[in-house]
């Protein structure tokens, strides 16, 4: 029996949903089966006072999304009604996923300056008005990250000082800038399963520098996190959170640009899809999105450009789209930074915002389109209607 790719299986899959038949969803304990009703081909997601749009997730059993819009949380129904905000974040609230096991919304968030990383965790059921406060109305709790610590404030250069937020210093293990893409899944190699947390690193832009070429995701088992999490207090950031991480693994794609801006993990392929910013370096083809296999274990290998040699677990590349036989990557044209949300039929949400001028205050708008997945080389995804 020959063996069908992802590509065609995902489009076919897609073909099926918007020919109106139902898709049995994947055999998973921790995840409920999806409904019927039609997902609209564009959501509005509004116009903030606030920085860009980071990310979205989807809920579609309660019919809601949530959306990141870097200092604060908003929480609509599908047809872009606001149902509530969470304000008052001063640091970066990133990319967001839906936790299968709890129902609650997790995101990356980063304070520099204070040299703190967390996961947010915040409970929708408590989010019902606009202008809820992170910190005091008790919808957002967090969890510290102190591996993303370590490789970003890593002395690299061994002068005893670290160089803070800059991408020019070689000082930053793996050229680590914090975090942003998160995203539940299985284990990476397997397609059920325990779901568990991936943490994608950003990384900084710097062409002069050879140990920057990979993707670091971490990976993290939330379900004993209870005892952990924390409310946050942006004047004196606590540092509870696990004591070492579940897994560290690598992705050769090439330096991008503030790393995975979004990661996703899609049921319809068992694939990781990781949207980025191109990278500027001239010996790789410098892709907008990367395909994880999901289906191929880690391996192990050396690690890229260390001073000292170093192994770590490796992820591949999913060998389809644009391949580059310089760098031996595989890569995709489809700019997803702003949000990309697998809803595990073949479809997807993609992320897109803009600026403009209301009332004399510049603000940042969030819209989420309908794709489907084509596998067309080298953009992958045709806009819904």
């Amino acid at each position: 029996m020959s063996r069908t790719s992802p590509s065609v299986r995902l489009a076919a899959a897609a073909a099926l949903v918007l020919a109106g038949l139902a898709l049995a969803p994947a055999a998973e304990a921790d995840r409920p089966a999806r409904p019927s009703t039609p997902l609209p081909e564009r959501i509005d997601g509004g116009a903030w006072p606030t920085s860009h749009l980071q990310g979205a997730a989807v809920d579609r059993e309660r019919g809601e999304i949530y959306w990141s819009f870097t200092q604060q949380l908003v929480r609509t129904d599908l047809q872009g009604k606001v149902l509530g905000t969470v304000q008052g974040l001063t640091g970066h609230l990133g990319d967001l996923d839906l936790n299968p096991r709890d129902g609650r919304v997790y995101g990356s968030l980063e304070y520099k300056a204070q040299k703190a990383f967390y996961i947010a965790i915040f409970d929708p059921r408590k989010i019902d008005r606009i202008g809820m406060d992170a910190e005091a109305d008790g919808v957002m709790t967090t969890v510290h990250l102190s591996e993303v610590v370590e490789d970003f404030t890593a002395d690299m250069d061994g002068n005893g000082v670290f160089d803070g937020d800059t991408a020019t210093t070689p000082d930053h293990r793996y050229g680590s800038s914090g975090i942003d893409g998160v995203a539940f899944g299985p284990a990476f190699g397997k397609t059920s399963g325990k779901q568990t947390l991936k943490v994608a690193y950003g990384v900084y832009s710097n062409v002069d520098r050879v140990d920057n070429d990979n993707q670091v995701i971490l990976e993290f088992d939330t379900s004993r996190w209870g005892r952990l999490e924390r409310p946050l207090n942006e004047d004196a950031p606590h540092r509870s959170g696990p004591a070492e991480v579940d897994g560290k693994f690598f992705v050769r794609t090439g330096n991008t640009r503030y790393g995975i801006q979004n990661l996703e993990y899609d049921e319809a392929s068992g694939n990781w899809f990781a949207a980025v910013y191109p990278g500027a370096k001239p010996t790789f083809p410098n892709h907008s999105l990367f395909i994880i296999d999901g289906h191929r274990r880690p391996y192990e290998a050396l690690v890229a450009g260390q001073a000292e040699p170093e192994t770590g677990e490796h992820l591949s590349l999913l060998r389809e789209g644009s391949y580059d036989p310089r760098s031996t990557t595989f890569g995709w044209t489809f700019d997803a930074s702003y949000g990309l949300v697998s809803l595990g039929d073949g479809l997807f949400y993609r992320g897109s915002g803009t600026s403009v001028k209301q009332d004399g205050v510049t603000k940042q708008t969030g819209v989420l389109d309908l794709y489907r997945w084509t596998g067309t080389v080298p953009t992958p995804f045709q806009k819904v209607g």
